[in-house]
């Protein structure tokens, strides 16, 4: 039994990539403010590619639950230089989720992920895809130049996750790298192969390996309206990231025992060593409260790590989809049309 996947036949050179095309899957939610303006930048970089590479593109975009008029915007675009598929959700289920509904309804070869706020530059894409077709990377991942303009308890908490979760690890994830990355025809094929439901882009897409490379770039600013990934949130999502990836928590929280029992069995001896030399003996009381309080503080969030990992267990075992899908719809560039209608006749 083959417990892993030969993915070589998907390998890309430069003759093949334009065969196999490029999908850009770009997750909205409530971006209705500026959707057609990034369309119209999109259908700028797909003639663009096409010029220089001969590369067809389409463009998936995944409606994860939005309230506003993202999803009637998102019908009403127009394919004047590439497909385009709008993936609407059932609910809100999360940008992870979108990025899987995207990546399960690409069809060119190679896939491109990018935000829907107008943040991630499509003149950057240009550079991402020559790394790809000329330089050979499976994976070309971007990530923020300097974090200058955050405020200082922000960057130390982004350097201590980052450090927390590569601690230990085999395959690190890059510090700073974004979801705005391409992916090469075979790097797709095994991302998709991970079966996991709890899915932290950054780290499936550092694990899979192949040729990766970095390219630092600055976020320009949002288009329109304010960020929804509020501090909780950053939370969960540092939260899901450390337990999907690492167990370092559960290192710490066993590093901590050790120092803890340490500790007591040091001031057990002093206390010893006190009633042995003077004779007298140290009042109990307060050492004994602070000692339990401890303790039990210690214990008490060694079962929260725990039962982070076995709620994890839980939700892999329980099997749901990712996401459900209420409404799918598409729309042909007509260079396409013409091509499939060519071959449906040739077949005839």
């Amino acid at each position: 039994m083959m417990l892993g996947s030969d993915v070589s036949s998907l390998s890309t050179t430069a003759a093949t990539a334009a065969a196999q095309g490029l999908s850009i899957v770009v997750p909205v939610y409530n971006e209705a403010a500026g959707l057609a303006a990034l369309h119209q930048r999109l259908n700028v970089l797909a003639a663009n590619l096409k010029e220089r590479f001969r590369l067809r593109c389409e463009v998936v975009y995944v409606d994860d639950g939005s309230s506003d008029s993202t999803l009637a915007i998102a019908r009403g675009l127009e394919a004047d230089t590439l497909d385009i598929q709008v993936v609407s959700l059932s609910r809100n289920f999360g940008k992870e989720a979108a990025l899987m509904a995207g990546l399960d309804h690409a069809r060119r070869g190679a896939v491109l992920f990018m935000d829907g706020d107008g943040q991630h530059p499509p003149a950057l894409v240009e550079k991402l895809v020559d790394h790809w077709i000329n330089g050979g990377y499976d994976v070309v991942y971007t990530a923020k130049a300097h974090r200058d303009n955050e405020s200082l308890p922000r960057r130390l908490a982004v350097h201590g996750f980052y450090a927390l979760i590569n601690w230990g690890a085999r395959q690190k994830i890059p510090e700073d790298a974004g979801d705005f990355r391409l992916l090469s025809p075979r790097a797709v094929a095994a991302l998709r192969q991970l079966p996991e439901r709890n899915r932290f882009f950054k780290g499936l897409a550092s694990w899979i390996g192949f040729r990766q490379i970095r390219v630092d770039y600055e976020p320009a600013p949002r288009a329109h309206g304010v960020t929804t990934f509020s501090f909780m949130r950053l939370l969960g999502l540092s939260i899901e990231g450390l337990t999907s990836f690492s167990v370092a928590p559960l290192r710490f929280a066993s590093l901590l025992g050790i120092l803890l029992a340490s500790a007591a069995f040091l001031f057990g001896l002093s206390i010893l060593w006190e009633v042995w030399t003077t004779g007298k003996q140290v009042p109990g009381y307060p050492s004994l409260v602070v000692g339990l309080m401890t303790i039990g503080g210690v214990q008490l969030i060694m079962i929260g790590i725990v039962g982070e990992y076995i709620g994890k267990i839980l939700s892999e075992l329980k099997a749901r989809p990712i996401y459900f899908v209420a409404e799918h719809s598409e729309k042909l560039f007509e260079a396409d049309k013409a091509e499939s209608a060519s071959e449906r006749t040739a077949a005839e």
